[in-house]
């Protein structure tokens, strides 16, 4: 039997990358899985096509998580669809890169709008609306432990979702549920690609001499909502090849 059998599973920011690993990763398990996605309506559908064509279940839903109204909606269609809710991984983001003297007030609002705020209130609902042994999982980054010319704003953002998940750790344990980080390294994704110096750099600084693959993400997320991640909670993984 599957390791998520009989689970139903949010993942935010699931329409490509490392989002998408994600959510295809936890239906192989077994669970049902709500792709979340805010403007890629045709990428989002690609992936309920390919869990489906395995024999899982998939459902899109189109929430901006940057707004409270549509995290709320986005909850709510779920159990509404499913019954219940046992998992939830916060993927949705976005990574501006610019020196901070010449970032602007939107470059702040937009980063700090979908990672830290989208990310927090995300983290309230699920918190209001797992049960018992329910399991959550955020997406950070290596940035915020390395440092980056032009990141400051992004690994800024990122920083504050692992400071909301160590936070929501301790008060919720006492009902089974797990919260933790999980930080990719440099990872061959879109959003790496819309920054390319960084693909050589990131294959040089990692131990193993590549960079990451949104499937060695989704294997690390399996194992923390799995039955075996049990014992684990707040927790920031660092999952970038040993870059840091």
């Amino acid at each position: 039997m599957a390791s998520l059998s009989g689970k139903v599973a949010i993942v935010t920011g699931a329409s490509r990358g490392i989002g998408r690993a994600i959510a295809e990763r936890l239906a192989k398990e077994g669970a049902s899985v709500v792709i979340n996605y805010a403007h890629s309506a045709d990428e989002a559908q690609k992936v309920v096509q390919a869990i489906a064509s395995t024999g899982g279940r998939a459902l899109a839903v189109q929430a901006n998580v940057s707004q409270l109204e549509d995290i709320r909606r986005l909850f709510q269609v779920t159990v509404a669809q499913f019954g219940k809710l046992d998992i939830v991984v916060n993927n949705a983001g976005v990574a501006i890169y610019k020196p901070l003297a010449d970032a602007t007030e939107q470059d702040f609002d937009t980063t700090f709008g979908l990672n830290a705020r989208g990310t927090f209130f995300s983290l309230q609902e699920a918190a209001q609306q797992l049960g018992e042994g329910g399991r959550i999982v955020s997406i950070s980054t290596a940035a915020t432990a390395m440092g980056s010319p032009g990141g400051s704003f992004y690994a800024g953002s990122k920083a504050a979702v692992e400071q909301f998940s160590k936070s929501l750790a301790r008060e919720i344990g006492d009902r089974g549920i797990t919260v933790n980080v999980v930080s990719p390294g440099f990872t061959d994704t879109e959003m790496l690609a819309s920054n390319p110096q960084y693909k050589e750099i990131g294959a040089k600084m990692s131990p193993l001499g590549r960079l990451g693959q949104p499937q060695d993400i989704a294997d690390v997320v399996a194992f923390l909502v799995s039955d075996q991640g049990r014992w684990i909670t707040g927790q920031n993984i660092e999952a970038g090849g040993g870059v840091v």
